[in-house]
């Protein structure tokens, strides 16, 4: 299944963000769509406390499922 990126779509990091501290695999969510292909993604601890929001192509982004398809 290959579907365009929604807000409130939750996603994890293909690849590292050094500069931010991130790394691959880390689960945000969706909270903007920027523009083609670019969204604004909200990491947040397990208190529900951000830690990290930030511009990202979906280049980056692995979009989860937790149901099947």
């Amino acid at each position: 299944m290959n579907r365009e990126i929604r807000v409130l779509d939750v996603v994890a990091l293909t690849e590292d963000i050094s500069d931010r501290g991130l790394l691959r695999g880390q689960v945000g969510t969706v909270v903007e769509s920027l523009g083609p292909g670019v969204f604004e993604v909200e990491f947040a601890d397990n208190d529900g406390r951000t830690y990290a929001m930030l511009p990202l192509k979906s280049s980056q982004l692995l979009v989860l499922h937790y149901q099947p398809a």
